[in-house]
């Protein structure tokens, strides 16, 4: 898997895993973040290429820092 590809994946790996640690929907997290849901859909399956801003948007939403997606 490419570099970039896999960033993406496992990004969308963690927001999901922390969503569902929450006990949010996907519709739950686009309302408190201010995102489609349906672009969350997409950062979870690795469709999109995720902005820093909408990073932090979904970092707000789930009330985590930003490094919580990157840690290993």
């Amino acid at each position: 898997m490419a570099a970039k590809k896999e960033i993406l994946v496992r990004f969308g790996i963690k927001v999901r895993e922390i969503r569902k640690m929450r006990g949010l929907s996907q519709e739950e997290l686009s309302f408190k973040a201010n995102l489609h849901r349906t672009y969350i859909g997409m950062i979870e399956r690795a469709e999109k290429n995720i902005t820093l801003v909408n990073i932090s948007k979904i970092a707000d939403a789930l009330e985590i820092p930003i490094s919580d997606f990157f840690d290993k």
